[in-house]
């Protein structure tokens, strides 16, 4: 870059730009790094017209080694972003920069249409305000340019205030200076690594490098490339070897684990764009802990990162990470608040159905692989079973449960091949842990017919069954609330001891309980315990307890108590009744342990010790 001359001429911007640059500066970017994001584009923009120029001018050819060039002066307390782009003529910089929202590479857009595909350059700019972006962080801008071809510079200064001055400069090669004079309060961004950090967060992967020029403390300094430079997902899958993708899911993702699998594809019809996205081959250790639910793939308009907040896949797939990068892709003036346009509805349900294919084809393969996938991330799945009306069916057809047929996950269609003729629910059990579960009392009964029993022991099992309510023309029913199914089925095996007689224990149980329960009767779901609680006419006692621990205020809803006739607790308590003795004292302890059994808390818990320990020491001194 060289010195202006002193003759510039005064000049008023041809828009409102008071109002508009205080837009730009305090409303368009919530964050003020973007400004070199903004800048380096245009850089990239300039470099790419040039190099579309040359093929059918020699004249505006590029030089050897083109860069864009990051230069932060701390004494001088200024940024200069240069490039070897195409560079503008007076009447450009008037045109481009004197004009708030004219756009340059919009313009230049219209000499592309005649031109063939793969000769188009990606251009990034479309509203031009990313420039007025400077000022955000700069009381001052200036600017150097010359056209490529020819042999004239020209200086455009401004402090963003309504005016701006233009006159003659020099500069040895074609190309433009961008020179900010920071502010007090930025000039963290005279920091060669804070400047560097940007560069990889927000271009990482332009095509250009982007070199950046560091004086150190001793007085000498060093130019550094501090981008990629290269975007591997344009690369064809052909060139890119296991090694390679697995550093890039590495990079992007932050993780130490090899990829489970990798999605490399380029998407054409409608919408145009290209992804490399990635199966987790291991949980991160806060993934569940995370507060947002949302995804985290990278969206890229030609090259350029744009947010890793678009939402491009549904929740339910937030683990899957990568990038997604598009050409069609409208964009708000500010490029970093996406429009809710249909390009970016396309591009999510394309995407959506590319990573759900993937895993319905690695479900197909029923190998320890996705089992250590299902355990890592069917939690996250499952919740689409809930929330997700336009992929639930499928993902039930591959989703895995625990159940009581064995310790190996099982699918839907695999319980289903195992229904008994008469059957017409697949039956499940919610908890709060795979070894409770196990242990119910609620499945006695169900083990006892051979009626296999689905075990969801996570917080989204609460509530997937009721929405996704039916598969493969199979209802879901909670083994809670499956009272009198059991009756459908004989017993496998003889049912040990003899049914007691119910006709009066009942009645007495619910005249000494009273409104703490909404029914005591005799079941046959249970075989080795005495009791157990269960609901009815609402949310199950797992869906209760979920409501209660997160704070939801709900109506009293009493259990119903059932007892097992053939227990010799209850045929002891039906003797003791047919003799005209209370069971008042012994309703409330059967009551508790139905309680205990179901890991629910005891409202009394030291009055169920001392009724418990009481009979217990009569039936001692007897």
């Amino acid at each position: 870059m060289s010195d202006t001359q002193n003759t510039m001429e005064q000049h008023q911007f041809s828009a409102e730009v008071g109002q508009l640059l205080d837009l730009v500066v305090h409303s368009l970017y919530s964050d003020r790094e973007i400004f070199l994001r903004e800048l380096v584009a245009n850089a990239a923009d300039a470099m790419d017209k040039r190099r579309f120029e040359a093929q059918t001018e020699s004249a505006v050819a590029l030089p050897e080694g083109p860069t864009i060039h990051l230069v932060p002066n701390k004494e001088a307390k200024t940024l200069t972003i240069s490039d070897d782009g195409l560079g503008m003529t007076r009447e450009e910089l008037v045109q481009n920069l004197g004009t708030i929202a004219r756009s340059g590479t919009k313009a230049f857009g219209e000499k592309l249409s005649a031109a063939k595909p793969e000769d188009r350059p990606s251009l990034i700019g479309q509203f031009g305000v990313g420039f007025y972006s400077a000022f955000m962080v700069a009381d001052r801008v200036d600017v150097v340019s010359r056209k490529a071809g020819t042999n004239d510079a020209f200086s455009w200064q401004s402090e963003g205030k309504g005016a701006y001055a233009l006159g003659e400069a020099q500069r040895d090669q074609a190309g433009t200076d961008i020179v900010l004079h920071m502010k007090e309060d930025a000039e963290e961004f005279l920091d060669p690594m804070r400047v560097q950090s940007i560069i990889r967060k927000w271009a990482d992967h332009i095509s250009w490098p982007v070199v950046l020029h560091e004086t150190k403390e001793d007085g000498t300094s060093e130019d550094k490339t501090v981008n990629e430079g290269t975007a591997l997902w344009r690369r064809p899958k052909s060139e890119i070897t296991p090694e390679q993708y697995t550093e890039f899911y590495r990079h992007v993702a932050r993780a130490f684990d090899e990829p489970y699998a990798t999605l490399h594809w380029h998407a054409e019809g409608m919408t145009e764009f290209t992804s490399l996205l990635y199966l987790p081959g291991a949980r991160p250790m806060d993934f569940m802990e995370q507060s947002s639910r949302e995804s985290r793939i990278h969206l890229h308009v030609k090259r350029m990162f744009i947010t890793d907040e678009a939402n491009l896949v549904p929740n339910w797939l937030r683990f899957v990470q990568g990038v997604v990068d598009t050409e069609d892709l409208p964009l708000n003036v500010s490029r970093e608040m996406l429009q809710a346009t249909p390009v970016l509805a396309r591009i999510r349900k394309a995407v959506t159905r590319r990573v759900l294919n993937e895993i319905k084809n690695r479900a197909k393969e029923a190998d320890q692989a996705f089992t250590t996938f299902w355990d890592n991330f069917g939690l996250v799945i499952k919740e689409g079973l809930w929330e997700d009306s336009e992929y639930r069916q499928e993902i039930a057809g591959f989703a895995r449960f625990h159940s009581t047929h064995s310790d190996e996950l099982t699918t839907l269609d695999d319980y289903i091949s195992r229904m008994k003729p008469e059957q017409d629910a697949v039956y499940y059990l919610v908890g709060e842990s795979l070894d409770a579960l196990k242990a119910s009392a609620q499945l006695e009964g169900f083990r006892a017919r051979g009626l296999e029993v689905l075990l969801l022991s996570d917080a989204v099992d609460s509530f997937w069954p009721e929405r996704l309510y039916s598969y493969q023309d199979k209802t879901f029913r909670s083994v809670a609330q499956a009272h009198g199914d059991l009756e459908k089925f004989a017993p496998e095996g003889e049912l040990q001891g003899e049914p007691a007689e119910m006709d009066k224990l009942v009645p007495a149980l619910k005249d000494a309980l009273g409104e703490a329960v909404k029914d005591v009767r005799s079941t046959v779901r249970l075989t080795g315990s005495a009791v157990v609680m269960t609901s009815e006419g609402g949310p199950d006692l797992a869906m209760q307890r979920l409501m209660r621990r997160s704070g939801q205020t709900m109506p009293p809803m009493p259990p119903v108590l059932e007892l097992n006739p053939r227990h010799p607790l209850i045929r002891a308590l039906a003797d003791r009744v047919a003799k005209g003795e209370s069971v008042t004292e012994h309703a409330r302890i059967l009551l508790d342990l139905a309680r205990v059994q179901e890991g629910e808390s005891l409202p009394d818990p030291s009055g169920f010790a001392r009724s418990l320990a009481s009979l217990l020491a009569g039936k001692v001194e007897s």
